[in-house]
Formats: structure tokens, sequence, C-alpha cells
């Protein structure tokens, strides 16, 4: 096998990796090394342990988590306690001595990273835009007041303390949701000065370009606390203000107790940007006033989100007449989504979040409903970094819908609120769109009182239906999904939710009144129509063949009802499983031409996520390209800081969920090896403005190619080399258990330690 891989500014470099030539390497470089700090500290959320142990995996990769720390190329660090032989080993369990590792000896020692003393980038200015300088100042705290306030609890904790779902319901505000922290006199922490290295060449770092970068968050934890909320209790203060003094390449300062008559006259000002709260070291909020379909709105969106794997939030709140105050309870939504990404529960499309008690002045609001923007208008709104998701205010009768069938409801508001398929926009007190439960097929598909069980939904199915012809589509890459639909049903019922179809021009609406369901019909302004969309289809194999009928479709609801007889689902059934496609006749058994057709085929479609995302490597376009959130079993972090590994994208023409499985294990080797490597820079590089990084690695039969960069350019010579010594065993070992050939890209965030 050759590997290479593409240093900064130059060309490819190739050399010999045979598991001989790994290991004379590997001797060379453990007598090359001298005694340096402790390893990576590998913490595992939610039981404290710190210890970096070997994990078992059922591939024949070497674990990561076991990785060498003479792996990570950690520089000397005079004044550091533990200075043990380091040791390296390979995918096979063998030592460069050719000695058998034993793996309890070599995971055991230091468990923090040493602090970082990595050359940084060059000097590059920070731009970003600019406000009344007159409003924000750079406060600062003498060093014994700020160590008196804060603590050592709060500062020196090695472990990042997120509370438990236990603790979090134990300390629910009034709003229902976790009650934030006091912003006390400790909102400062210390600042602490980059470490330099003069005369080392950096990367040129492209500028902030504006309040959505996610780089604005490399110069937030010297100026705040690392708490989790920097959310005040009281109704009326406001978390810190994130501003510049307006001169040309200045940084960011914050203020720390902002007014609320103060922020309100920076958000009538026009033309100046939105005000940008920091709701922790990690998590800006952007708050602006705006007119939004020629109403007036509170806009909110995240910055932030995406460095725990979780999409950006945006909310449009209807103002309310004469309010001047930010409505601060959105600021505690954001906080709670930040604690569930935390802890590895995210939101995605049709999702919802509910509420227990009042939230915004009124118990009536019962959540949030989650979509993805397709077709809405976003003209003139600062959106943030792709992907993002939109909140939409529900009262509490939605509650079930929103739980169980939220295409329903996001449908219903389209209808409400006249935009298709759904608004953008939240309004406090208004009418709920469905009431009691009532009469409705979905009482014999779904559990609409305890959600123990919903209608199966097949992401990318769409339904049609045009005139004499419905078809119902069905994605080859899904046939996983069309089998656990077809296992878990009766013999006599088959049930499907669609997603919603952009390729329709209009779509069926279930609406409730008086206690009855109807159906209407949503379509897209200006445009006829000719194709609508159903939001589920039931096949019910009872029909007697002594009916007279072939087959009966009508609609229901909001869905497709297709009558067949037992012969016909049998038929069916069996079409399904050998993916095939498979026509009903509908109809009387005498009507002659006066048929209609339910066609059920199988469709090639094209992959659509990751809409607007780029690559940190290269600046690339990412849509298209499949990919799947990284769950590591382990942290890598420093007293300070943390590097999480958030996705992996696919480079593949073909979706190949058997090949997927085996990549996404590789994945996770390399990404633990990466994090391992990068952990001892991690100060370095986000004093940089370097806080999220892409590594892509693609592999053949006899060539391996690696890059690493940040907002489009190669990260320096320096870190390169630490990850060779990190990946190359990893790779070497893994390219024996996957399919070849294979080209990943994993995305890394520096994030700060924070404590509750």
């Amino acid at each position: 096998m050759v590997l290479m891989r593409v240093p900064e500014g130059a060309g490819v470099q190739t050399f010999t990796a045979s598991p001989a030539l790994l290991r004379e390497t590997a001797q060379a470089f453990e007598r090359m090394m001298s005694p340096t700090g402790s390893g990576p500290q590998a913490h595992h959320p939610g039981d404290g342990a710190a210890a970096l142990l070997p994990r078992e995996t059922p591939t024949s990769v070497s674990s990561p988590t076991a990785l060498p720390t003479s792996a990570l190329r950690q520089p000397s660090i005079e004044g550091l306690g533990s200075r043990e032989q380091k040791r390296v080993w390979f995918a096979d369990g063998i030592l460069p001595n050719g000695e058998v590792a034993d793996t309890t000896k070599l995971s055991s020692g230091s468990k923090r990273c040493p602090e970082d003393c990595s050359p940084p980038f060059s000097d590059v200015p920070m731009m970003v835009n600019t406000v009344d300088p007159a409003l924000f100042t750079t406060l600062q705290k003498p060093d014994d007041e700020l160590r008196g306030s804060t603590g050592s609890k709060d500062f020196g904790s090695p472990v990042s303390h997120i509370p438990s779902v236990e603790n979090q319901l134990a300390s629910t505000g009034a709003d229902g949701l976790s009650a934030s922290a006091t912003l006390a006199d400790d909102v400062f922490a210390e600042i602490e000065a980059a470490c330099s290295s003069p005369g080392v060449a950096g990367n040129s770092v492209l500028p902030v370009a504006g309040v959505s970068d996610y780089r604005l968050l490399c110069y937030v934890d010297r100026h705040v606390a690392s708490k989790v909320s920097l959310l005040p209790d009281d109704e009326d203060s406001l978390p810190p203000l994130l501003g510049t003094s307006g001169e040309q390449g200045s940084v960011p300062a914050v203020q720390a107790y902002p007014s609320p008559e103060q922020v309100h006259s920076l958000l009538q000002s026009e033309g100046f940007p939105p005000a940008t709260f920091v709701l922790n070291a990690n998590l800006l909020v952007n708050v602006r006033l705006i007119v939004y379909c020629s109403d007036k709105y509170w806009y909110f969106s995240t910055n932030g989100l995406h460095g725990l794997g979780q999409a950006e939030i945006i909310v449009l709140l209807l103002c309310l007449p004469n309010e001047d105050r930010v409505p601060k309870d959105i600021f505690r939504l954001f906080l709670t989504i930040y604690k569930d990404a935390h802890k590895g529960k995210y939101i995605e499309n049709l999702d919802s979040i509910t509420f227990t008690e009042s939230f915004l002045s009124s118990k009536d609001h019962g959540g949030f409903l989650f979509i993805a923007p397709t077709i809405q208008t976003l003209d003139d709104l600062p959106l943030p970094s792709s992907p993002f998701l939109c909140g939409i205010l529900i009262q509490k009768p939605e509650i079930p819908w929103a739980k169980v069938f939220p295409i329903r409801l996001m449908l219903r508001l389209g209808v409400e609120y006249k935009a298709y398929p759904a608004p953008l926009t939240s309004v406090r007190g208004r009418k709920p769109l469905f009431g009691e439960i009532g009469h409705t097929i979905m009482n014999l598909l779904v559990d609409l009182r305890n959600y123990q069980y919903t209608l199966h939904n097949i992401d990318q199915l769409l339904i049609h239906m045009e005139m004499g012809k419905s078809s119902i589509k069905v994605p080859r890459k899904k046939y996983s999904d069309v089998m656990k639909v077809l296992n878990s049903s009766n013999e006599h019922v088959i049930s499907i939710g669609a997603s919603f179809s952009t390729e329709a021009d209009s779509h069926l609406v279930c609406v409730q009144s008086d206690g009855t369901y109807h159906t209407q019909a949503s379509s897209v302004p200006g445009h006829p129509r000719r194709v609508t969309g159903a939001s589920f289809v039931v096949f019910s194999g009872a029909l007697k063949p002594s009916s007279g009928f072939l087959a009966k479709s009508s609609i229901v609801e909001d869905g497709l009802m297709v009558q067949i007889t037992p012969e016909t689902m049998n038929g069916l059934r069996q079409a399904l499983r050998e993916q095939k496609d498979f026509r009903i006749t509908c109809g009387k058994v005498d009507a002659g031409d006066l048929r209609e057709y339910v066609d059920v085929c199988w469709v090639d479609t094209a992959e659509e996520g990751n809409r607007g995302v780029i690559s940190p490597v290269d600046g690339i376009s990412l849509q298209g390209f499949p990919s799947e959130k990284v769950k590591l079993e382990a942290d890598f972090e420093t007293d300070e800081k943390m590097v999480k590994c958030t996705e992996v994208f696919y480079f593949l023409k073909d979706w190949d969920l058997s090949v997927l499985s085996t990549h996404y294990q590789f994945a996770k080797e390399i990404a633990m090896a990466c994090s391992a490597a990068l952990c001892p820079h991690l100060k370095t590089l986000k004093s940089d403005r370097v806080n999220r990084i892409g590594l892509r690695v693609s592999i053949d039969t006899d060539v391996v190619e690696f890059q690493a960069g940040s907002e489009g350019q190669l990260l320096p010579q320096h870190y390169l080399n630490a990850l060779d010594s990190a990946l190359i065993p990893v790779i070497h070992g893994g390219t024996s258990s996957s399919s070849l050939p294979l080209e990943m890209e994993l995305v890394f965030f520096i994030l700060e330690n924070l404590v509750s």
C-alpha cells in the first residue's frame, strides 16, 4: 500500500507503508520521542470516567481509544508531572519490537493533555459586522477578584459536568424548561494571553464573514465564564452581548450586563447587524427586529449548535403590540436544545419539543415543531449556516399530532396562514388548529394518547395523485425500511407514512371542524394543480371478491386508502419483498375502460440532504452526499477545551447500507485517532480562529490520501505531522475490513468545557 498526504503548499508526498516498514518507522519514532506530558483525556459523558481505556470492537481495526500517546507527537513541556515512557503498537496488536502489546499497561498513565504550545497561525485581523462603539466595552476584573468570585470548582474542573435528566427535572423553572444558572459576578473569566511562537510560518486564515460565522466563537471564551448558562434568572436582565468597537481589524468585545433599553436602541437602529447574545462560550444567538410578510417579528438565530452535531435553529416570533423587550423564553428554549444535544439527543426535521408549564407568559403554549424550510421565502433574513431548522410555536391541543403525525400539523398550519407548505412564523395566543381527537382513521394507525406506537414513515417515499392514477414512489435505497414495515404489519393491512413532496404542486390537508375531520388541498401559489401529494397510504386486504370490485381507492383525510382482495394483498407483499413494481387496477369488474390505477414503483432517488453544507477542507459543496452523525464512546478534552467529531460524509456513487455500516465503524476509528492527535493543540488552534476542521480520507487498494483543513485552507505542517503519526496505524489496520475504494470526510469542532 502507498499512503499519500497533501501538505500545505506542497505536492503529494508518497511513502511505502508495508507492515514491516511501519514497525521500523515506529521504532525510530519511539527512539526520537522524549518523554512528554500526559495523553489526552477520554471523558465518557455521564459516568465521570476520565481514563483512556481500550474498547472492544467487532472489526479488526485497533481501537483508537488505546492509541499510543507517542503517536500524537506531543512537544516536551517543562514542569509537567507524569513523564512515563510512551509506547506504540499497530492494528494487529504487535509492538514495534515484535512483542505482543499489553493494552492494559499501554492505556494507563496520566489522563490529561499537556498545555498547548503549538505554534500559532500568523495573526490575521478579525472582521465582523460593527455596531455603535458606545454600546460595547470590554470589561475586565482584577485577577484576584476573578479567582475569588469564580471558585476553583468552576474553572479547575477537568470534566464538563452536564446535569442528568433527573437533575434537570429537579431544577425545572416555572416555564417548564431547565432553569438557567444565576448570572453572578463571575460572568467574566480570566483572560489568558494566546501563546505565540515568533518566526513560525502560519496559515492564512480567512476573516470572519459575519454574525453567523462559527469562528466568531473563537473570541468568546476569554471573556465569559465557563458555565452552561449565562442567562440571568430575573425577567429583566439579559445575557452578555457581543460586538466590536467599530474600528478596522478590531476584535469582538463582550458587554456583561446590557440594559434592555440599550438593547432596544440597538435593535431599532436601521442598517446595524443583529444583536448577538452569548448564552455560553459555545452558543451565540443573533436577535433582530424585522418586517416579514408585512408584520413585525422578533427574529432569533443560533450560532454554535453545529459544534454539538445539532442543526442551528431560527425562530420568527410575531411581536406583540408595543413590545420592546426581548422574549427571554426563546433563550431558554435554545439552552434546552443545547443541553439535549450535548447528551446526544438531537432535533431533526418534524421533531418537536413540548412544555409542561408556562412558556412566553401562557400555559396554552405547548411547545415547538421544527421543520426544514423548503420553498418558503427566506429573502433578507440573516440565516445561520446550513443545516438549520425553523421552530414554530404550537398550542397544547396540537401536541398529539406533533408527536405522532407531525406532517399533518405542519400542512394544517400552512392552510391557516396561507403559506405553502407551512409558515415559518410563530404567533402567541392563537386558536388551536386541532381539538379533541374524536373519530379519525389515525386512531387505528397511531397511539394518540400514550404515544407508544406511530405510523411507519419512510423517508423520501412519495405519494402522488393525478387524474386516473396514483403513484407510490418507493426509494430503492429504503428497501430495509420497507421490510420493517412488512414484518411488523398484520396480514390484512399495510400502512406507510410518506414524506412531503417538493415535486407535487399541491398537497392534501386534514382540517378538523366542529370535531369532525375533512379534506382540503393546499397548493403552491400561482401554480396549476396537476399533481397532489398525500401524507400516508393504507392498503387494506379485506375486500371480498364478491363485492363486484377489482379494488377501490379513495381519499381519507390527508391520505390514500386502497382496498384490495386478499389475493392482491399477497401479490403486493411479494412484489415489495422482491423489489418489483406492482400495479393495482381499481374499479368495478364490469366497468370496461373506466379504470383507475394505483402504481407501486421502486425509484432511484437523488440524495437531497446537506443542502448548503460546505466542506471545511476546501470549500466544496457537500450537498447530495450521504452523511451520518458520529457518536463516539469518549470525548477528547483538556482542562479547558474539547474536540468533538460530529458527522461523517461519504463520497459514494451508490447507497449501499451494508457497505456504509462497515465504513461507519472505520470512520469512528479514524475520528478517535484524529481527536487524540488534535487534543494537545486545541488552545493554539482556537486562538488562531480555527474551531471547525475537516479531515478527508481517500483510500484505494494501493493509495491512501488525507487532507485536513479549516475554512478552505489546509492546516500547517506541524498539525499534519501529528495526524500522520496517529492515522497511519489506524488506516493500515482498517483497510483490511473496509470495502475499497473509499472516500469520506469527517468534521470536528473545538468547544469549551463548560460546567453547570
